[in-house]
């Protein structure tokens, strides 16, 4: 993925997550990466990744269990 850098880059992270999610790249109950992870695909920060994780887990997709990660979310 081409990301623009020359606007905010966690949405455009936060909606290529959505769509693989979408494309069933993750199904319900699978952990889904962690951000060191989305980071290092992405080559973005931590942080960024952060920001794009946080979203999708405010849309109720992801729910994190501490120590454990995140998982996907029955749609």
């Amino acid at each position: 993925m081409n990301l623009d850098r020359s606007v905010p880059v966690w949405p455009q992270v936060a909606d290529d997550l959505r769509r693989r999610l979408d494309a069933g790249e993750w199904r319900p109950g699978d952990r889904f990466p962690g951000t060191v992870d989305i980071a290092a695909q992405y080559d973005i920060s931590q942080s960024t990744a952060q920001k794009a994780v946080a979203a999708i887990r405010s849309e109720g997709r992801l729910r994190t269990v501490l120590g454990q990660g995140s998982f996907v979310c029955e749609s």
